[in-house]
């Protein structure tokens, strides 16, 4: 019995508070109405401010035929209170008396609290808007009125330069009687302007530190920062390295612009990047497994990070919980929870990964597996009924075997783990808007591996260089990749530590595409060059 009296007491209080909401209503001579899910209109609730109702302590019923509102209220003879809505609302008011709890709950029932934090929101983001940024936006126009330093006009131009044409990273490289300045666009080096006399070095690496708070003294050990600016109207971030060598100082600036990077993977997907056939379908295969590992290799800036958040971005729902753990957390994407590594506050990918699995993850991006015991987890994580999705530097997919191996992880929990590899390349697409067909030389052919009567049928084009590409003939880039599935004998051949050869071999059977594969089919389709896909991949 004891069990049940918290509840008789409560039964007892909303019977008490009914009588007196009734008593009080029979002395005003105001009717009392019992407040149900269907006694209130919630179109009337929606025009009116909830801060209003929950204020007054008042719910609007019905519309009257004489333009007024019909209300309950918790005290139907606060006349103050009844001239104040009405002043408000600028309507009749209809009063009707009901209980001070029952109004509370009826306010519940027509989303009062989903309300309240939707305004909350809105109110934030209004100011968040309005407030005052006093950095002035860096244009064309303002550049060109400047009466700022040459050099500080010289760094500005050359940054908002690199914007227009798409540059990923900035580079200052000092030479014994030079300082070139370059851009590295779809992944190869080009020079911005001519060469700058040696004696402005000092002055335009004295100027990278000021804006990015490093040590101007400081000129004999490598420095980090980063800095931020206003460029044509939007924000931009950018991540600073500056590093001794035997001429001076070099400085290498990597361009974070968000709002571009935010266009770029609010639809991103794998196909977006590339991937397409038999490949495309096998990979939205393994992604979509409810455990394992899905490992992606590659050399550093062949968009192996691109690709994962490729498979996140198709993958994620507000169903699932996604975690990752990052060195450094580039491109953010919506839904996702990023965690960036901190080796110098002890926040290390190992014991990130720890702490990651205790707040419940679904699926798990392990930005790279640099050490045994961050390999050990990943895959305790993959067998544990995680969804883990990381990175290996690694030339091909057979290496990634010997590779993590290498690392102490046991064999048998690794190739259990392991869902698939891939291994991919970055190639640059040719510039559509000037590239012509041309005929291969002998030489090019034979370096290429090919035989010239074989490809006799295939046209192949090179860039002549334009406005658009900015004379360089490519413009933009996609990837070549190679997918190995862990098949049940793939298996068994790991575990019998098989020579690479004959899993290889194997796999070539199963009817993988090697990387070679996939660079040659872009070029006998026109896509890019021989040249180009002989810098990314070995002939066979």
């Amino acid at each position: 019995m004891a069990a049940k009296q918290p509840i008789t007491d409560a039964v007892a209080g909303a019977s008490f508070e009914r009588n007196e909401a009734e008593r009080r209503a029979h002395e005003l001579g105001v009717p009392f109405v019992e407040l149900g899910a269907d006694a209130f209109d919630r179109e009337i609730i929606a025009e009116i401010p909830i801060e209003l109702m929950v204020r007054h302590a008042f719910l609007p019923l019905a519309r009257t035929e004489d333009g007024g509102l019909e209300v309950a209220l918790a005290d139907a003879g606060d006349i103050a209170n009844i001239d104040a809505i009405e002043g408000l609302l600028n309507v009749p008011l209809h009063v009707r008396a009901a209980t001070a709890s029952g109004i509370e709950e009826a306010l519940r029932m027509a989303g009062a609290g989903e309300r309240i934090l939707e305004e909350v929101r809105r109110g934030f983001e209004e100011q968040a808007e309005t407030a005052v940024d006093d950095d002035e936006s860096i244009t064309l126009a303002r550049l060109a009125t400047s009466d700022d330093p040459p050099i500080v006009r010289l760094l500005d131009t050359t940054i908002l330069n690199a914007l227009e044409r798409r540059a990923s990273d900035i580079h200052i490289e000092t030479r014994e009687n030079a300082v070139w300045i370059k851009y590295r666009i779809d992944g190869v080096l080009y020079p911005a302007i001519d060469p700058i006399d040696r004696r402005h070095h000092d002055a335009l690496v004295s100027r990278v530190k000021v804006m990015s708070d490093l040590d101007i003294a400081e000129k004999r050990v490598p420095q980090d920062g980063r800095f931020k600016l206003n460029l044509q109207s939007r924000k931009v971030d950018f991540r600073v390295s500056i590093m001794p060598s035997i001429h001076g100082e070099d400085a290498v600036i990597r361009i974070l612009d968000k709002r571009y990077l935010s266009e770029e993977f609010a639809d991103l997907r794998l196909d977006s990047l590339g991937f397409a056939g038999t490949k495309l379908e096998k990979m939205r295969k393994y992604i979509r497994e409810p455990y394992g590992m899905f490992l992606v290799t590659g050399p550093t800036g062949s968009g192996k990070t691109t690709t994962l958040y490729a498979a996140l971005s198709e993958i994620r729902t507000e169903e699932d919980k996604i975690i990752t753990i990052e060195d450094p957390v580039e491109y953010q994407i919506d839904g996702i929870t990023q965690i960036p590594v901190n080796e110098k506050k002890g926040l290390t990918f190992a014991r990130g990964l720890r702490s990651i699995l205790r707040h419940d993850p679904d699926v798990i991006m392990v930005g790279e597996i640099r050490d045994p015991e961050t390999a050990s987890i990943a895959v305790q994580s993959a067998l544990t009924g995680h969804l883990v999705f990381t990175t290996v530097h690694a030339n091909n997919v057979f290496d990634v075997i010997g590779r993590l191996l290498n690392m102490g992880v046991e064999t048998y929990n690794f190739v259990s783990a392991l869902n698939c590899v891939l291994a991919q390349r970055l190639v640059r697409l040719l510039c559509e808007h000037c590239k012509e067909a041309v005929e291969p030389s002998q030489r090019l052919l034979s370096e290429s591996g090919l035989d010239a009567a074989e490809v006799a049928q295939h046209t192949f084009y090179e860039g002549v260089g334009c406005d658009v590409c900015h004379g360089t003939g490519y413009h933009g880039r996609t990837v070549i990749a190679e997918l190995l599935e862990m098949s049940d004998h793939t298996r068994e051949l790991i575990l019998d530590r098989r020579p690479v050869s004959e899993i290889k071999r194997h796999a070539l059977e199963q009817g993988m595409n090697l990387l070679r594969h996939s660079a040659l089919e872009r070029a006998l389709a026109g896509q890019t060059t021989l040249q180009e896909i002989n810098k990314v991949t070995f002939v066979e």
